[in-house]
């Protein structure tokens, strides 16, 4: 036994050492594959110190060298390097070998440069692989020195369409007025003259600021150089040139530039398209360049992604001479820009001059608001006065809708079989409810008389007094069947309303005529008095190419009729008679007058109606009565119309 245990140990080191040979047999160095690999895996992490390189001629290159070379070629695509893969097994041949890989970067605006590349090694005495370096290996027409280099193509940026497919947006005539400093002996005479020519132009521009012209005029580098001091339209400039034509310095450039066709032409619900601004640039950094063009307000910034368009991008070489100037050299890639699509939208040119006419006159903010009874198209946003500051009040106002929502009640009442056109209601000077006492206009009183007429007079007692027949949910539920409070799709915000449900009995009554909680846009007043003259609940559009929500549920017959009836009354014998003799066709409408804070001497001025195909809105801050303001902006807007 112990002589067995003593030889069992020298027959098993045997044995391994058998195997231990057949594996030394079987192993081999790392490849030209393995090099590959761990060059490409080196080189996204940024570490080479690993790595072994030499130059073409077989010399040593440190790793560090490699790295800055490689940030160098690299250049502008430097801080987004490429992805990198090899693409299929080296190509051995007697100690050297080259491997294909495929160099991906992704460029500003997602864009892909894909292409192939070589990597060739060589294997050294220590049978260790090598990269040869060169660069080469970024791109195959690079060579030391170079640089990778992007340069932007700008997209064309699109325009705006009306209803018939035609741009609302295009290049039009203006004059930019400026001085030569050289030539102006006294600034603040030349400021003055120019303020003065500014300030005589119809329709008024806005105010334009010359206060800083005579410093910019002394303190400017070069004497001789145009200092501009506003940008007109030709027509405002032909209206002033005999003024400031002959003063001293002055100096005229004609350009072109992207313009509605009046400077109040919608231009709120438009919004403007400017050079970009140091916050779209940092917003945006890949999509917006200085010197872009970029919306702002309305659609133009809505929608400022599909009218501006994708920018295009190109690869270069770039060649940094002796002076540290760089040219560029080699187009090495391509992406072509894209330009925007255009908007089309559903107004119509001679509708909107029309609405913006009607509002010209009027110093209070004010909108007009006018869509297709057949389809809901708006056709007019305006806004005073001048277009608006920028907000469009047309859309987004949430304001109590006064009397014009007698529209809306008289229909919930009506269909209720609460009352007939001719049922006899009272109409007293005043109405308590709850301690709570409501007037009429001038507290008129007109006694027991048929609705229709507490219609056509605007009587708002006997409207209180109706109230608790709408019951908690009646008028909301009346609104809703005129299309108030729906979920609308323009592309840009707008109030489809609120109307009051509940609340106390004074409030209730409040609600009646269109006051207590209740607050409408003009665009939402406009659409319900559509669906009046419609028989239908129409739901408005902005955008020509997006689908329209279609008719909503048809309105009560037996409550139509009659309401209709008292609308056209309205007119014809009630508060805007001044509409009877309009061209164009019988108008149907409602007056209103709306009290917005504790002093009843404050109110927003209302007309609602329609004629023939078109509704429309007119609501005017603090206009007073109807008949000082909404009506005379109505009348002006049906007569520009015809």
């Amino acid at each position: 036994m112990r002589r067995s245990m003593t030889r069992r140990p020298t027959a098993l080191l045997a044995g391994l050492a058998l195997v231990a040979a057949g594996l030394a047999g079987c192993s081999s160095d790392p490849g030209p594959d393995d090099a590959v690999d761990g060059f490409l895996s080196a080189w996204k992490s940024g570490d080479l110190s690993q790595i072994a390189f030499v130059e073409p001629t077989g010399s040593k290159v440190a790793a560090t060298e490699v790295t800055t070379a490689l940030k160098e070629l690299s250049g502008e695509l430097f801080k987004t390097p490429p992805a990198v893969r090899r693409d299929g097994d080296p190509k051995e041949v007697e100690g050297s070998a080259t491997a294909a890989i495929t160099l991906d970067w992704t460029l500003p605006g997602g864009t892909h440069w894909t292409y192939p590349s070589t990597v060739r090694l060589i294997q050294g005495n220590d049978d260790v692989w090598s990269v040869i370096w060169e660069p080469a290996i970024l791109n195959a027409k690079l060579k030391s020195g170079d640089q990778l280099a992007l340069r932007r193509q700008r997209p064309e940026r699109a325009g705006i369409l009306d209803g018939a497919g035609k741009p609302i947006v295009e290049p039009r005539d203006v004059v930019v007025v400026g001085v030569e400093p050289a030539g102006v002996d006294d600034p603040a005479g030349i400021a003055r003259a120019l303020d003065s020519a500014f300030k005589s132009v119809r329709p008024a521009l806005p105010k334009i600021d010359v206060s800083d012209l005579p410093k910019r005029i002394t303190s400017a580098e070069d004497p001789e150089q145009f200092l501009e001091v506003v940008s007109l339209r030709r027509d405002a400039y032909l209206q002033i040139r005999s003024k400031i034509q002959p003063l001293e310095g002055t100096r005229f450039r004609e350009e072109k530039r992207d313009l509605a066709p009046t400077r109040a032409f919608a231009r709120a619900l438009l919004g403007s398209a400017d050079p970009a601004l140091k916050e779209d640039i940092d917003k945006r950094p890949d999509e917006v360049a200085a010197g872009d063009l970029v919306g702002h307000g309305g659609l133009q910034g809505a929608l400022d992604k599909q009218l501006r368009g994708t920018p295009g991008v190109s690869v270069v070489i770039a060649n940094k001479g002796p002076d540290g100037e760089v040219t560029d050299g080699e187009e090495l890639w391509r992406s072509e820009a894209k330009p925007g699509t255009p908007v089309k939208t559903t107004l119509d040119v001679s509708v909107q001059n029309a609405a913006d006419t009607a509002l010209a006159g009027l110093k209070q903010r004010s909108a007009l608001v006018a869509v297709r009874v057949s389809d809901g198209a708006v056709l007019a946003a305006a806004n005073g006065p001048d277009g608006g500051s920028g907000e469009n009040l047309a859309f987004t106002a949430q304001v109590p809708p006064g009397s014009t929502f007698k529209v809306v009640s008289g229909y919930g009442l009506l269909e209720s079989g609460k009352v007939t056109a001719s049922t006899a209601v009272d109409c007293p000077k005043t109405f308590t409810v709850d301690g709570r006492s409501f007037k009429n206009s001038e507290n008129f009183a007109l006694g027991k008389v048929p609705f229709q007429v507490d219609f056509a007079k605007s009587c708002n007692t006997a409207f209180a007094s109706l109230a608790p027949s709408l019951g908690d949910d009646g008028l909301a539920a009346a609104g809703r069947a005129l299309g108030l409070e729906a979920k609308w799709d323009l592309g840009v915000d707008a109030f489809s309303g609120k109307v009051s449900t509940g609340g106390s009995a004074a409030e209730r009554a409040a609600a009646a005529f269109g006051q207590g909680t209740t607050l409408v846009s003009p665009l939402s007043m406009a659409s319900a008095t559509a669906s009046v003259a419609k028989g239908a609940a129409v739901t408005p559009k902005v955008l020509s190419d997006r689908p329209g929500a279609g008719d909503g549920s048809a309105l009560k017959a037996d409550a139509l009729g009659p309401l209709k009836s008292m609308m056209r009354q309205v007119v014809t014998s009630g508060t805007a008679t001044a509409l009877k003799d309009v061209p164009g066709g019988a108008v149907s409408g409602k007056t209103g007058t709306a009290e917005f804070d504790d002093n009843p001497e404050h109110t927003h001025a209302w007309f609602v109606g329609w004629q023939g195909d078109i509704a429309f809105a007119v609501f005017v801050e603090n206009g007073g009565g109807s008949g000082t303001t909404a009506v005379p902006a109505a009348e002006r807007f049906i007569r520009a119309l015809h």
